[in-house]
């Protein structure tokens, strides 16, 4: 397969010596990575191993721009087998390249996110605002998944929530048992002293006293003030909150297909940002997704 791609690249696409030596020496290092780990031939890849092997390089301490020049030699290798009717999907597709000026995720501890859900008191709005903080934190919901919320796409009996993106895309996400608390008590017995009229299925969930749906400024300073109580006001953010949901997972054995649907995000290289600062090795991955590992 191989020296049918260097072929290729020198015969047809007329690349230069230096960097057919480049292609060859990208696509073999990979080569050995599939075989010591899961045990697969190059035609065999899975997109599990495309991400386990950039989890190797992100481990390594590769550069971003070694990182990226090896996706681009095995984006092009398999869009040549796809081409020569070897493969049918090309397993680093929804692989991005690393963005040199991406910032590192930031995550709360579990301990400052207890404290945070802690604060709310007993009050209406206090009884609101605990039930909007365990349901962003246990679902991961987007900012603007949460001021779309209404009740009919909240499913207490069966502890599940459909969340939209107003695009129509929507996802079913399982409800927690500390969310389905939160929820019950903020509609039974806070709610009508917000809205001051009956909860109908159309209702919005989160609302403020005035019976209109908390903005997504209207969370973000509310989160702010919250945060300022416990001395963290500069990392507690929705974005925040929904990251710390995601390492959460991961650090306690969650998986990255798992989480991908969870979360509803396209990009493999956000789960991917997400499990290199969890620290698990990719080992531990293999361990978990491959049998051969």
């Amino acid at each position: 397969m191989i020296n049918e791609f260097i072929t290729y690249l020198r015969d047809t696409k007329g690349k230069a010596d230096n960097t057919l030596v480049a292609y060859r020496r990208d696509v073999i290092s990979f080569e050995k990575f599939l075989k010591n780990h899961s045990g697969r031939e190059l035609a065999e890849c899975k997109e599990s191993d495309s991400i386990a092997y950039i989890l190797d390089l992100n481990n390594d301490s590769k550069s971003k721009a070694t990182i990226n020049r090896k996706l681009s030699s095995l984006r092009t290798f398999y869009d040549f087998e796809i081409e020569a009717g070897a493969l049918a999907e090309n397993p680093f597709a929804k692989i991005k390249s690393a963005k040199n000026d991406k910032r590192q995720i930031e995550f709360l501890s579990i301990d400052e996110v207890e404290k945070l859900l802690a604060l709310p008191d007993q009050t209406v709005k206090g009884i609101r605002d605990t039930a909007l903080f365990e349901f962003m934190y246990g679902t991961g919901a987007r900012v603007t998944e949460v001021v779309r919320l209404k009740f009919e796409d909240i499913n207490l009996k069966m502890n599940f929530v459909t969340l939209r993106d107003g695009e129509g895309e929507s996802r079913i996400v399982p409800l927690g048992s500390y969310a389905q608390r939160a929820l019950r008590k903020y509609k039974d017995t806070a709610y009508s002293g917000l809205s001051r009229t009956e909860v109908t299925d159309d209702s919005f969930v989160f609302i403020n006293f005035r019976g209109q749906p908390l903005t997504r400024q209207g969370i973000w300073k509310m989160l702010k003030e919250y945060g300022a109580m416990i001395g963290i006001e500069d990392r507690m953010t929705p974005q925040i909150l929904r990251n710390s949901f995601a390492v959460h997972i991961l650090q306690n054995g969650g998986d990255l297909k798992t989480l991908q649907e969870l979360m509803g995000f396209d990009d493999m290289s956000v789960g991917i940002a997400y499990l290199s600062v969890t620290n698990i090795r990719i080992k531990d991955v293999y361990s978990r997704t491959h049998p051969r590992a």
